[in-house]
């Protein structure tokens, strides 16, 4: 065997064991019982010392040594670059350091499940603490290996290339018009009469339309399937996609369009090369461009006049003893293009949506560099919720700094992903209705050509381009967030 078929046949004996963590980690979230959590969290701590293990084992560096000298082609060239990408970064941890991490996430998290529930800020804060200090010193590792700062290492996790100079000047530019943006909206929408759901609608009745939608968005049901866990998400394997929602029996709407989200990420996965299932060439190209595609599906398809036509039909049907003038076009098209300003960033309305990313990045990137400490964080994020969207978080944690799961375990770097899939989504967008009569598609109820173009240029790749090639090819540029505030503007103003 060459170098190269043995960093392969190496990754494809990992992946087989990240199969097993993504699946034992939706059970954890999804139906695990809650006193099956402490001997789970060790199982999976110990997975992930053993996978680690397999990540830093002493011949791999020879073998890439090898490799790099081999006559390869350009796709493979592509898997050796993430190869190697993936070795680094796993190269710098100590053991010791990866199982405490994990086992400290998983308390932390487990804890916040009812902590956050009771408004417990002190009971989280103490074992929060342990995964900012263990994350802290995972940065520091990170940035000393890579000759970045510790917040722009932990970034590069998520979002290969991107850094944190780029990104403040990104978020600040989106800064010096959405709240101008935002008020003029929610002044526009203040003459328009709205019918609100109101009464029961039976989780089961949701799941039957939640099903519905995903078999028009062409969820792939033999690979896959849906759940219900406290916070949506979408987990697994591309041939095996788990992915959740969360029903509240007052109110279908959130559900329902958590759906068509989550059903983004898992046609990702979905679509993803077989030819390269179980090496890193063969995955997602970055959470950005992941969270492309789950915004792809719910804000540029899923908001869009024609597919709201057929969410109005179908939650008609579903919900026939309900008032039938909810489910009329119009009104389905105001309540889902609704805009208020509201604590709860997962349930946030498109236009409001970048300043709850812009506030948590803020926050994550000096709590990570040390300029912040995280008895700091209720504070800070009370400031920035005033300040961005005129609202006080004060004492009230549940409904700020304790809402999300991400930092629960330590997954700092990530919240910037939300809104760069945002832009690239309307990006993608704009280059796709140059060749594909989007709105017909929808309208006819048959979406393969637009399913056809995210294959060919985004789903198909992998990660065999960068971030910047994947969208320079599929869209002419790089990103160029004007095609989001121009989105913005023509469906809001």
């Amino acid at each position: 065997m060459s170098a190269l078929e043995k960093l392969k046949a190496h990754s494809k004996k990992i992946h087989n064991f990240n199969h097993l963590s993504a699946i034992c980690g939706w059970d954890q979230a999804a139906v695990m019982p809650s006193g099956g959590n402490q001997a789970r969290s060790e199982a999976m701590a110990e997975l992930s010392v053993h996978i680690h293990g397999l990540n830093t084992q002493p011949q791999l560096a020879e073998w890439f040594e090898q490799a790099e000298s081999e006559d390869l082609s350009s796709q493979d060239r592509a898997t050796l670059r993430e190869l190697k990408r993936q070795w680094q970064q796993a190269n710098v941890l100590p053991e010791d350091l990866v199982q405490a991490k994990s086992l400290a996430g998983s308390k932390c998290e487990h804890a916040w499940r009812t902590q956050r529930s009771d408004n417990d800020w002190q009971g989280f804060e103490k074992n929060w603490k342990e995964v900012v200090t263990l994350s802290r010193e995972e940065a520091q590792i990170r940035a000393e290996a890579s000759g970045l700062s510790p917040y722009d290492a932990m970034l590069d996790l998520y979002e290969p290339g991107v850094n944190t100079q780029s990104l403040n000047h990104l978020f600040n530019e989106v800064k010096s018009w959405l709240p101008d943006l935002i008020n003029q909206v929610i002044d526009k929408q203040s003459s328009e009469q709205v019918i609100q759901p109101t009464g029961k609608f039976l989780a089961s009745q949701q799941k039957a339309l939640g099903l519905e939608v995903m078999k028009l968005l062409q969820f792939d049901f033999n690979h896959g399937r849906l759940d219900e866990s406290m916070h949506p998400f979408c987990g697994g394997v591309p041939s095996d996609v788990r992915i959740t929602t969360r029903y509240s029996e007052s109110d279908f709407i959130q559900s329902l369009m958590g759906i068509v989200h989550e059903t983004g990420h898992a046609r990702y996965e979905q679509g993803l090369p077989k030819s390269l299932a179980g090496l890193p060439s063969g995955d997602s190209r970055s959470m950005g461009i992941h969270e492309s595609q789950s915004l792809f599906f719910e804000m540029q398809v899923g908001r869009s006049d024609a597919f709201i036509q057929h969410l109005a039909k179908f939650a008609g049907e579903k919900f026939s003893e309900h008032n039938s003038d909810i489910f009329s076009q119009e009104n389905f098209q105001k309540l889902y293009t609704r805009v208020k300003k509201d604590f709860i960033r997962v349930d946030a309305d498109e236009l409001t949506y970048p300043a709850h990313v812009i506030l948590r990045y803020e926050i994550e990137r000096d709590l990570i560099n040390g300029t912040i400490e995280h008895t700091d964080v209720p504070d800070i994020w009370d400031q920035k919720m005033q300040q961005y969207l005129g609202l006080s978080t004060s004492g009230n944690y549940r409904n700020g700094c304790m809402q999300d799961i991400h930092w629960t375990d330590g997954a700092f770097g990530y919240f910037p992903s939300y809104t760069l899939g945002a832009m690239y989504a309307a990006q993608f967008m704009a280059s796709m209705r140059k060749s594909v009569d989007v709105d017909a598609a929808i309208s006819q109820a048959d979406l393969s050509p637009i399913f056809t173009w995210l294959s060919d240029n985004i789903w198909s790749k992998g990660s065999l381009l960068t971030t910047d090639e994947l969208v320079k090819q599929a869209t002419g540029e790089t990103l160029n967030a004007e095609h989001f505030k121009a989105h913005l503007k023509a469906r809001y103003l």
